[in-house]
């Protein structure tokens, strides 16, 4: 059984990465390739002509259609194919499949899944996302060598800060503060605060506090796989509330993990703050930052993806600080048993089985 859930919207892609020529991507294991119609809206098609199996994406646009390069075969949007050179039937099944897709917060979304499934309001609310006073980096993309599960049980592991970011986003301050978990139907939230501490590099470098600082961490896993990371800090003594949140340093990094193939993943990013919040420089500044963080991740957890390939282990030991990440793995995987088991019962072979 494959490892992917389908039934959820993935980033395929940002909005400005898909045009008039055609973009072939791997997602969930298949070949794909997008275009834009001439209306802007965007399409995609397995990226395999029904015919000869040739690759669609080494062919050429007409209109609004896809023509194979291979035999010329003409392929809609929906997959249905609209000319064969030559031939005036077209047999039932020359079609290439194709997938829902909808466009928010400037990226791309598909939909591999049942596609009367494909809700589009299922797709994560990103907070303050156009709103004045916070500012948007994103278009950003980084490629995994590894699995989408572990990069997110590592998104819901705050104790690997301390460690792996100390250049960034962690220090030593947080070494021995616990984490709490909660859960919810849909997703998995990991958090804590690190009180009365000093500021870690970014809150330095962007922030304005004359002493120690109350440091917050709330790291939320929405399933399948999209992680928003609500972190920030504030002057050590104010009340931990929202309003006061908002009104120190506070950002919202958004990571859209959409598999690619069983070990490696596409790791599109997006980050919201509310501090200098006109300043391009600063822009350039925490994407580079947070560039830096992910790519901290990305080589950790390559080395983990390649031992626990050899040796066929996740882990030898389990730890406190894997309660969130044990539990994902578990919500994931009552979704892929949910998915099979509705895929064995549309089956037609279950379907005589039940007859008989």
């Amino acid at each position: 059984m494959s490892s992917f859930v389908k039934n959820a919207w993935y980033v395929a892609a940002w909005s400005r990465e898909i045009g008039r020529r055609l973009t072939a991507r791997t997602i969930l294991g298949e070949n794909l390739v997008f275009w834009r119609r001439q209306d802007g809206t965007p399409a995609v098609l397995v990226d395999r002509c029904p015919h000869k199996l040739a690759p669609l994406s080494i062919g050429t646009l007409v209109g609004d259609d896809l023509q194979c390069g291979y035999h010329g075969m003409t392929f809609s949007g929906s997959g249905q194919c609209v000319r064969i050179p030559g031939q005036a039937a077209i047999p039932p099944s020359a079609c290439a499949q194709s997938f829902p897709l909808v466009e928010r917060y400037g990226a791309v979304w598909i939909w591999m899944g049942d596609p009367a499934l494909a809700d589009a309001q299922h797709i994560v609310v990103v907070r303050h996302y156009g709103e004045p006073g916070w500012a948007l980096v994103d278009g950003q993309y980084l490629h995994f060598d590894c699995n989408d599960l572990n990069i997110t049980n590592n998104l819901v592991d705050p104790a690997h800060t301390t460690y792996v970011h100390r250049n960034t986003i962690g220090n030593a301050a947080a070494e021995d503060v616990s984490v709490k978990v909660e859960q919810g139907e849909n997703h998995v939230l990991a958090y804590r605060w690190v009180n009365d501490s000093e500021p870690v590099p970014l809150v330095k470098a962007m922030g304005n506090f004359a002493g120690p600082v109350d440091r917050w961490q709330y790291y939320y896993l929405h399933l399948p796989s999209v992680s928003c990371v609500d972190f920030g800090s504030i002057a050590t003594g104010r009340e931990h509330s929202e309003q006061e949140m908002d009104a120190g340093l506070r950002s919202f990094s958004y990571n859209f993990l959409t598999p690619e193939t069983e070990t490696t993943t596409h790791y599109f990013w997006l980050h919201l703050r509310n501090y200098h919040a006109d300043s391009a420089e600063a822009s350039t500044q925490v994407a580079r930052l947070m560039t830096d963080t992910f790519l901290a991740d990305a080589a950790i957890l390559a080395l983990v993806q390649r031992e626990q390939e050899r040796t066929g282990v996740r882990e030898f030991v389990r730890l406190g600080i894997d309660n969130a990440p044990a539990r994902i793995r578990r919500l994931i995987a009552r979704l892929q048993e949910a998915e099979q088991a509705a895929a064995t019962a549309a089956s037609p072979a279950a379907s005589q089985t039940a007859v008989a």
